[in-house]
């Protein structure tokens, strides 16, 4: 039956005039628009007498105006755009309420502040990023400058020497006056060369070794130190053969059931750590005093600690399982 319907033109009257003379002009009560769209009928109705205020929101207002045109063989697009200036009243008055609430105002004026915050922590962070690279760029350059080289008196000596043997004149060595190994740097004379008498070379008389006891022959009686001679020897041989003392310990252990045992030895070294069966001993050396930590108390058939045999009742207990000291 909609079908049939050809589409009608668009006229002036309200979104709700138009869809009431659709209905009626096929013969549709307000309950068959209703089933048809799964509404309530006052929903209908209020459509139908421009009460939009009964709808939860303009989205659903839409889909129920767009369906209804459809039903009643309306331009839907044609009753949407004409629902739009009817709705374009009532949002300019919600949004100059909405406008004038307080609440609207403050958050305005919150968000205002977070954008002038955002702004100043910018700028300041451009400020830091800009000193760091000027005092960056300033190092650099003062450290890219080269200092000016100076000669020293050795260098400025060599120089000279270098520019007098260029011009094939003879070069002596020029030594330190503060230096005392200087002399001994001097060249020889030649032979057949006549040497001066001021330029003579002194003549260095050879040292004559002292005796030895002189100095002990100069120091008083009472001074000379004694010289004893011992005949003991500086260790006993007791002392040399002795050997050295042992501290390792052997522990050994059988199993009558299932024990879990760990021994840890004076270094705090794990010897054994883990599961024993059913008849499995234990048998373990180390360094004393032994931790020994037993699981399971009434699983330990035999207990022995350098070859002597322990009652395992002579140590704590809780809960089948006990942890002692073994010590030498």
């Amino acid at each position: 039956m909609t079908g049939d319907v050809e589409p009608d033109q668009v006229t002036a009257e309200p979104v709700g005039e138009q869809l009431r003379q659709g209905r009626e002009r096929l013969g549709l009560s307000v309950s068959a628009i209703a089933d048809e769209q799964h509404l309530r009928p006052s929903l209908i109705q209020a459509i139908e007498n421009g009460d939009y205020s009964k709808i939860d929101s303009e989205l659903f207002l839409k889909g129920y105006v767009r369906a209804y045109a459809r039903q009643v063989g309306l331009d839907a697009d044609a009753v949407i755009a004409d629902l739009n200036r009817e709705l374009e009243p009532a949002r300019q008055q919600k949004e100059l309420e909405h406008q004038a609430s307080p609440l609207v105002s403050i958050e305005r004026k919150k968000r205002r502040k977070r954008q002038v915050a955002k702004l100043l922590l910018a700028l300041l962070v451009v400020a830091l990023v800009a000193y760091l690279i000027a005092g960056y760029l300033a190092e650099q350059g003062t450290d890219g400058e080269a200092a000016p080289e100076t000669e020293t008196p050795a260098e400025a000596v060599t120089q000279e020497q270098d520019s007098a043997a260029a011009d094939g004149q003879d070069v002596q060595p020029v030594t330190d006056p503060d230096d005392e190994f200087g002399a001994a740097e001097q060249p020889l004379p030649e032979e057949g060369s006549t040497v001066l008498e001021n330029e003579r070379v002194p003549r260095v008389e050879p040292l004559e070794p002292e005796p030895i006891g002189a100095e002990l022959d100069e120091l008083p009686a009472d001074r000379v130190p004694a010289v004893t001679q011992s005949t003991e020897p500086a260790l006993q041989e007791e002392q040399l053969l002795a050997p050295a003392a042992t501290t390792e310990a052997r522990l050994q252990i059988a199993f009558s059931g299932d024990c879990w045992v760990q021994v840890t030895d004076a270094g705090g070294s794990r010897l054994v750590s883990g599961l024993r069966r059913s008849g499995e001993q234990l048998d373990v050396t180390g360094d004393a005093p032994l931790t020994v930590v037993i699981g399971a108390v009434s699983a330990v058939e035999s207990i022995r600690f350098q070859g002597e045999a322990l009652n395992i009742g002579d140590f704590r207990v809780v809960n089948n399982r006990s942890e002692f000291t073994l010590e030498l």
